[in-house]
């Protein structure tokens, strides 16, 4: 498949002030721009002025996850969707908890195509503008099922009730404050590893040799720092060179979170030059 056939990578506007088509490409991958989602630094100085404070990452991390507590209303407690609470009238009735997004990570650590993977694909559609190309089965129009499952679930209510948007938006914003300051100091990129079975949730944009090819990945999708744990999810292993800037969460980023076993990266999708080969 070349890639005048491929669909259109996504809106046309975003929160970035880039193009997306630009944001999606192996140009913007191979000489990144910074990045920051419009107003999230300017509406949280407190949070910034005492993460400078911070004298490590660990640091950094814990006060974050406290000023997301103070500003969420986030606890141990509400991690859970649901629990009974006796309302005026003395009846047991069912109380949601607020939302999260440490729920979001935790139901994308058991099932990508999952609900919870649904809201942070929405997320990244609605802030870098891209496209998923990828929820339960591939999507190549919006007639797919697969894209009615996607735009049905991101908008549930049950993960829209604590502006988990926002959430997402201030975790970015973090996570590339802790990476330029603590994790890749004066880098632009990381290298990173997924292992595959097949490419059948992948599109192929170009071939450039055996080994290399330009590969339009979902707009979110995971990667690890090892590459014996990317062994662990398929025979193939895709080697890319991801800009810091596509990073949404890295598994160090935080002291408490679901995701710490697997030297785990979320990064932004779009179009990347690949080379793939068998462990």
């Amino acid at each position: 498949m070349t890639e005048k056939q491929l669909p259109r990578l996504g809106h046309s506007t975003n929160l970035m002030g880039l193009s997306t088509n630009f944001l999606g490409s192996t140009s913007f991958n191979d000489d990144p721009h910074d990045l920051h989602i419009s107003g999230v630094r300017e509406m949280n100085p407190t949070m910034f002025e005492m993460l400078e404070q911070s004298d490590s990452l660990e640091d950094a991390g814990d006060a974050f996850y406290k000023y997301m507590m103070a500003m969420f209303g986030i606890d141990p407690e509400q991690h859970e969707a649901e629990a009974e609470a006796k309302g005026k009238d003395g009846k047991r009735n069912v109380r949601r908890y607020r939302s999260s997004f440490l729920r979001l990570l935790k139901g994308w650590g058991y099932d990508s195509n999952g609900p919870e993977g649904a809201v942070l694909k929405g997320w990244v559609e609605s802030r870098f503008g891209l496209f998923p190309t990828y929820h339960k089965e591939m999507i190549t129009r919006f007639s797919t099922a697969g894209w009615m499952a996607y735009v049905e679930e991101k908008m549930s209510s049950r993960f829209h009730n604590n502006s988990i948007y926002c959430q997402l938006d201030m975790l970015y914003e973090f996570c590339q404050w802790a990476l330029t300051r603590h994790v890749a100091v004066g880098k632009r990129h990381v290298t990173l590893y997924r292992g595959i079975n097949s490419f059948d949730e992948h599109q192929i944009v170009e071939r450039i040799d055996k080994k290399t090819v330009v590969m339009r990945l979902n707009n979110l999708a995971s990667f690890s720092s090892d590459r014996t744990v990317a062994d662990c999810f398929g025979d193939t292993i895709l080697t890319v060179s991801v800009p810091l800037v596509k990073i949404v969460f890295f598994n160090t980023l935080l002291p408490i979170h679901p995701l710490k076993g697997e030297g785990e990266y979320l990064v932004v999708g779009g179009d990347y030059r690949v080379s793939a080969s068998y462990f």
